[in-house]
């Protein structure tokens, strides 16, 4: 497999050689080094500056900080929508496939004209899946996801939670090596947002695929996550990172345990400053 730009730029935004792991060192799934990102708008926003992460393959990061940190910006690197304005993010792919993530973003993007199979078989289509293929993975989806019932239905008939599990369905459909959530919960009520990181973690825990969780809550990020990225205020810069010490296959039960409460804490503690910091940055515009 040839070495392929995500983005424009090949040598800022790449996907690598198909990763051979037969070394005593594992070669990380996503390489980000030393990224900065600028937006030219009336005037230079440095969104983010020096951002430095390793993931290996799959593991479950969160990315978590202030509003206006950057953490979205990252998301959309990885997706190739954005490129970096200085530095490298490098993919390494297992497999010859042209895009190698799935995103799933908070406002759903499901398209309204369409039923909820025909968005589950969209990204198939996309990828020219076979036709007896598609049939097969969109009918494991829909039932896997609770939505069988609703398969000719149309978006507007379904609740935010329902519409959520079509984007994850349709993400997931086509068997991505990485998957990227950006909020995915953030407009649910708290039942139905509690209700979907349960159905996340029990999905996730069945295949192991790497994920990068962009979440403002730190009880999501440490009921999911295997690590957790902190990153500061604007210009947003990786402050701290912590692993989840909770064994896998981990419950939702994990939340009442002293351990989850004191992590927490911790990550707070440094965080809370940052978001006084963005918070004040916000107000003086």
């Amino acid at each position: 497999m040839q070495v392929r730009p995500v983005e424009e730029a090949p040598e800022r935004v790449a996907q690598a050689q198909p990763v051979n792991n037969g070394g005593a060192v594992a070669t990380p799934k996503i390489e980000i080094r030393d990224v900065a990102k600028r937006f030219h708008t009336s005037r230079v926003i440095e969104a983010i500056s020096g951002i430095n992460i390793s993931i290996k393959e799959g593991e479950f990061v969160c990315l978590v900080g202030p509003s206006g940190c950057g953490k979205s910006t990252i998301l959309r690197m990885l997706a190739g929508l954005y490129r970096p304005s200085e530095g490298s993010i490098t993919i390494h792919a297992t497999s010859s496939r042209v895009v190698p993530t799935a995103t799933v973003f908070q406002g759903y993007n499901i398209f309204p004209w369409k039923t909820i199979e025909a968005n589950i078989r969209f990204g198939l289509e996309l990828a020219k899946v076979p036709k007896n293929e598609i049939a097969s993975r969109v009918q494991t989806w829909l039932a896997k996801m609770g939505l069988a019932e609703f398969a000719h239905a149309y978006p507007p008939a379904l609740s935010g939670g329902m519409l959520q599990r079509v984007a994850i369905a349709r993400a997931l459909a086509v068997e991505p090596e990485i998957l990227l959530l950006d909020e995915p919960f953030a407009a649910l009520d708290p039942q139905t947002r509690r209700l979907m990181q349960e159905e996340l973690l029990a999905l996730w825990q069945e295949n192991r695929r790497t994920v990068v969780l962009v979440t403002h809550s730190l009880q999501e990020a440490i009921l999911l996550g295997d690590r957790i990225i902190v990153m500061s205020a604007r210009p947003g810069r990786v402050i701290a990172e912590f692993t989840v010490p909770f064994a896998r296959p981990r419950k939702p039960s994990i939340s009442s345990e002293p351990e989850f409460t004191a992590l927490d804490d911790k990550i707070w503690a440094l965080l809370h400053d940052e978001v006084q910091r963005s918070f004040r940055g916000e107000v003086e515009k």
